[in-house]
């Protein structure tokens, strides 16, 4: 990728045609992006709304007043997302990653594409952190939000108390009396009776579809073939790219069956799981067409607080200036991201290891 210049809104519009690092549950669950012209906070509706029947009376009866459940608007300053890279003029005198080793590049198109390389990163660590941020909102129906100088703030979507799940003892699916498919047939039933969503949507950590796919009941049950009866197509599916990864192992019924085993490094250098060990979620995607929105997600942004930025709100903004003495060029990315469930009740979370 060559930049012509490094001027702001360049960098603005490189920014926007990169290719979108792949992650299933923004992908899937939080289509949705909401920005606020002018705001420094977040503002969410949560649906308060349940599954009611029109009421009944005689024809020579006035309607009966049906108050509507509304719903609970939230407000969120959200913490500031900032990514610093340096660039020292050392860098761009070395041959740059992926050149011939004699060299057939000058220094200023090694710059350029080490400001590219820069902004790929950055937009891919931001869609990472928002994807820690989705699986928490799916698995808690909150999300915590800590950081340097940051008060540490847990941002409630109000989930029913019922769809927190924790099994213990005898009730763990790794008990070979344990049925996993009557728990999840349970919880489906719970999910539609708060919120009246169809949750067919069953996300498993690693160690959970281990001991899943060693059911009985689930071997006589579980599809793995999918397409038409002429071409029909063997083994697991794939939904995103890199490191995003989650494989569609099978169907139970309607029960879509996904393993996802994505990791990151969180600010201590550890490797993490973003899917926990022996945690599972069963949400609504809301497929298109179907008149179900399912968990209803959408990545939200807070304005940039730079006057470069115009204050506006947007995914992703990113400067870079050149430092006089000692000379060093940076390169910054900014954001103020929150991914938001308008539905939490159409999705949960359950420990069942």
């Amino acid at each position: 990728m060559t930049i012509k210049t490094t001027a702001t809104a360049v960098l603005t519009r490189v920014i926007n045609v990169l290719d979108e690092p792949s992650s299933f549950l923004l992908d899937g669950f939080f289509p949705t992006i909401q920005t606020e012209p002018g705001s420094e906070e977040i503002h969410f509706d949560l649906d308060k709304e349940r599954p009611r029947l029109t009421p009944f009376v005689h024809p020579t009866v006035e309607g009966i007043v049906v108050e509507d459940e509304g719903y609970d608007t939230k407000s969120f300053r959200p913490a500031y997302a900032k990514d610093k890279r340096r660039l020292r003029p050392q860098e761009v005198m070395r041959r740059t990653l992926g050149e011939p080793i004699a060299g057939n590049l000058s220094p200023s198109q090694r710059r350029d594409r080490a400001i590219a390389r820069s902004l790929v990163n950055q937009r891919r660590n931001l869609t990472r952190r928002e994807e820690v941020m989705a699986a928490e909102a799916m698995r808690l129906g909150q999300v915590t939000v800590s950081g340097e100088k940051y008060p540490t703030v847990v941002v409630s979507f109000q989930r029913h108390e019922s769809l927190i799940i924790v099994l213990t003892g005898a009730s763990r699916w790794s008990d070979p009396n344990v049925d996993p498919l009557g728990d999840i047939e349970d919880w489906a039933g719970e999910i539609q009776a708060l919120s009246g969503a169809v949750a067919k949507e069953v996300i498993m950590a690693p160690d959970v579809w281990k001991v899943f796919r060693a059911k009985q009941s689930v071997k006589d049950l579980l599809e793995t073939r999918r397409g038409s009866e002429a071409t029909m197509e063997l083994g697991p599916q794939s939904r995103g790219q890199g490191n995003a990864k989650a494989r569609l192992a099978g169907f139970v019924g309607d029960f879509r069956i996904w393993v996802y085993q994505e990791t990151y490094v969180d600010e201590a250098g550890a490797t993490q799981s973003l899917m926990p060990a022996g945690q599972v979620i069963l949400a609504a995607m809301g497929e298109p067409g179907d008149g179900d929105g399912g968990l209803e997600g959408a990545r939200c942004y807070g304005a940039i607080l730079d006057e470069e930025a115009g204050f506006e709100a947007e995914r992703l903004f990113a400067k870079t200036w050149l430092e006089k003495d000692p000379a060093v060029r940076w390169i910054l990315a900014q954001a103020a991201p929150l991914p938001v469930t308008y539905r939490a009740n159409a999705g949960l979370g359950a420990t069942v290891l």
